[in-house]
């Protein structure tokens, strides 16, 4: 069976992860609770990146009080801040001599146009450079513990329509002849919400294609998912304004945040996913992306701008 027809089985984790170290962004709520959850009672040491550390704390005690002893350490780190980002890495890295497990889950859908304090945009920031700083940063503890490397991603970089009813679809794009800062995407004009937040996901698999390739011979895998439509609070800023009135009634057809974490954590943790790498799933099957991700020049790009961001 090649790579590409390996499924990722559902539900919850079924190895033994005592003594491994997992470091996962996005924890304290949706999806990135439950994918905390079930690493402890694997019995990971998971290491928690968290902008507001009382609610990681908070997250810990409803853990321990579902009788998982599981270890779990807080690091606090807003992962828009450049700064914060390379300083949590650091900090890991003094305490970790390995890390065998990163799940980029950290992410949000902003309705208006922001900037991050590095003044880059708000999507670019959290979708896209926080998972690829801290993925970069930590190389040396991933290739010592011959990580794997998860990437949450939305399918909305396969189609930016919000409503799919009509005509083909618009996969996200990504043109970066010409620029020569990150802070130049997404710009102001014509900035469509809904479509900056597919390309900031197209580039984060853009990236992680790239770096599968450049970590497979250290023995480190990096993988992508589309977890489904997961009733999180990013499905109120996605849901298009003619549907607001019956966004109760769509939250409820969704998967709920432990149905959609099922996908990330066995391709986090499944044993007959060994090696597998440089793929893009939509829940449980491998599936294409747009071209433009698989583009040698473009991915070549895009890293050397995000190191530049990164001071590299």
């Amino acid at each position: 069976m090649s790579a590409l027809e390996v499924p990722v089985a559902a539900p919850a984790v079924n190895v033994n992860l005592s003594g491994r170290v997992a470091v996962l962004t996005g924890a304290t709520g949706g999806m990135g609770s439950v994918i905390a959850l079930e690493l402890a009672r694997a019995g990971a040491h998971v290491v928690i990146l968290a902008r507001t550390p009382a609610r990681a704390d908070a997250l810990g005690r409803r853990i321990r009080a579902q009788g998982v002893e599981g270890a779990l350490e807080v690091i606090a780190a807003d992962m828009t801040r450049r700064s914060d980002v390379l300083n949590a890495a650091a900090t890991i890295a003094e305490r970790h001599h390995q890390v065998h497990l990163v799940v980029n889950n950290a992410g949000a859908h902003f309705r208006d146009r922001q900037l991050s304090p590095d003044g880059v945009e708000m999507h670019i920031a959290l979708d896209y450079l926080a998972g690829y700083g801290l993925t970069t940063a930590l190389a040396g503890q991933l290739r010592r513990g011959h990580a794997r490397v998860v990437n949450v991603a939305s399918d909305t970089l396969n189609d930016t329509r919000q409503l799919k009813l009509l005509g083909p679809a618009r996969p996200a794009t990504l043109d970066l002849d010409g620029v020569s800062t990150l802070s130049q995407l997404n710009p102001a004009a014509g900035f469509k919400a809904f479509e900056a937040y597919a390309r900031a996901k197209l580039m984060s698999v853009t990236a992680g294609h790239a770096l599968a390739e450049r970590l497979a011979p250290e023995g480190v895998t990096v993988n992508a998912v589309h977890p489904g439509i997961v009733a999180t609070d990013i499905i109120d800023d996605l849901v298009p304004a003619l549907l607001k009135p019956f966004s109760a009634l769509i939250r409820r057809s969704m998967l709920t945040p432990e149905q959609g974490a099922h996908a990330a954590l066995r391709l986090a943790t499944d044993p007959a996913l060994e090696g597998v790498t440089g793929r893009y799933y939509n829940r449980d099957m491998p599936t294409t992306t747009p071209p433009v991700a698989y583009d040698p020049t473009v991915q070549q790009q895009l890293l050397g701008l995000s190191d530049a961001h990164f001071g590299r």
